[in-house]
């Protein structure tokens, strides 16, 4: 029997649940407070198509990245929107970083990601300015434009007579029997089933609809800056470090984008605003808020000296080229030009751990999405399938 899915959130991963379930014949509508699709983590990241090595065997993430990473290329082909398969290089720059990226080694093995283990003149011959003592090759790695795969499921769900709202603020949820009542400013949409795929504000959309999350979205924000033109051919691909194990970052790496440049970036700041894209953006209750939360507190004293070397280098272009001449010597402060910044959420529970995985909570009648930073764009037509699934919508 079709029902009416109510999804709150307009990224690529709410774009791909309204496709997915319109698709099963499912009234569906969508709420996104902003004036077009995409605008925040979707349309503000690398556009990697992630192949899947950095995840623990068994995760979430490390079972829906792999098969995005297929259904992703599949469906971008099939809808005519560009996508480049470039490959990776994961390199290690010191013997200290070798263990790491044996483990990663591992990982890909148990994850079924192709890879290739080099040296350092291995790693020359896919990335020639590269200084590398190891390398992973992951062939399977692309780019792609996810504002623009985000587009594109609008326009499907849209041909199956999805109501799509943007400009649209949910402002309140209640649950009455098997319904859930979804206001904005000016209306209510009476649903069977409410999706919460708010990204930086899923928690609070969470709290809102009357439950009690399990973790808090703390907002990272990403710097990124690019090559000037010139510069660009230091670069061929996709050249990333070894990533701390500890942390679900994965360090400040060099991509080339769909439109030939290429991006440099993101390291990891706590914004002081959900959508907090540079010192100025401030939004004292949400940052109080945010600061004084007991994971982050936790979080925070476990990590000063990481933390503090983020800031600095958020505040020195001279530190943040310091940072990329580690993967290409010959990159040097004059090479780059600021780039857009994104904001990544990220969830912490109240003992401080970051939550590595996607994470998925449900009442009768509501499914939230509270942890779905990277590799979500990649994975988003398989979370999409999880939910309907979970939903029962199928």
């Amino acid at each position: 029997m079709p029902k009416h899915v109510i999804i709150v959130g307009g990224g690529i991963v709410g774009l791909a649940v309204a496709e997915r379930a319109s698709r099963q014949g499912h009234r569906v509508t969508v709420l996104e407070k902003e004036a077009g699709w995409a605008m925040h983590q979707t349309g503000r990241n690398s556009g990697v198509i992630h192949a899947g090595p950095y995840y623990r065997p068994g995760s979430l993430k490390a079972e829906l990245c792999t098969a995005g990473n297929r259904s992703m290329k599949k469906f971008a082909t099939e809808q005519g929107i560009p996508w480049e398969l470039t490959g990776k290089l994961i390199v290690a720059t010191t013997d200290k970083e070798l263990p790491a990226l044996a483990e990663l080694r591992r990982r890909s093995e148990a994850n079924n990601v192709p890879f290739r283990l080099l040296d350092a003149e291995g790693a020359r011959s896919y990335e020639p300015h590269v200084a590398a003592v190891a390398a992973l090759r992951i062939e399977s790695t692309g780019i792609i434009d996810y504002g623009a795969v985000s587009r594109r499921l609008a326009e499907m769900v849209a041909s199956r007579g999805g109501d799509l709202r943007l400009s649209t603020a949910v402002v309140g949820i209640a649950s009455r029997a098997d319904r859930v009542i979804v206001s904005t400013a000016d209306e209510e949409f009476s649903g069977d089933l409410l999706v919460n795929c708010a990204g930086l504000h899923s928690d609070k959309i969470a709290r809102m609809a009357g439950l009690a999350p399990s973790a808090r979205i703390i907002p990272f924000r990403g710097e990124y800056h690019e090559l000037v033109p010139e510069r660009r051919h230091l670069v061929r691909g996709l050249i990333y470090p070894v990533p701390d194990p500890e942390l679900p970052f994965l360090g400040v790496h060099l991509t080339r984008m769909m439109d030939g440049s290429v991006h440099a970036g993101p390291n990891a700041v706590t914004a002081l605003a959900r959508e907090g894209y540079s010192w100025r953006d401030i939004r004292p209750s949400e940052a109080l808020g945010d600061l004084a939360f007991p994971g982050f507190l936790r979080m925070a004293s476990n990590n000063v000296g990481v933390g503090f070397g983020e800031v600095r280098r958020s505040l020195s272009q001279s530190l943040f080229a310091k940072s990329l001449a580690k993967l290409v010597p010959g990159i040097t402060k004059a090479d780059l030009v600021p780039a857009k910044a994104g904001v990544r959420a990220q969830a912490i529970r109240r003992d401080g751990a970051l939550v590595d995985d996607f994470l998925i909570e449900r009442t009768p009648n509501q499914i939230h999405v509270l942890n779905a930073p990277s590799p979500a764009a990649t994975a988003s037509l398989e979370i999409a399938a999880r939910i309907v699934e979970l939903a029962q919508l199928d």
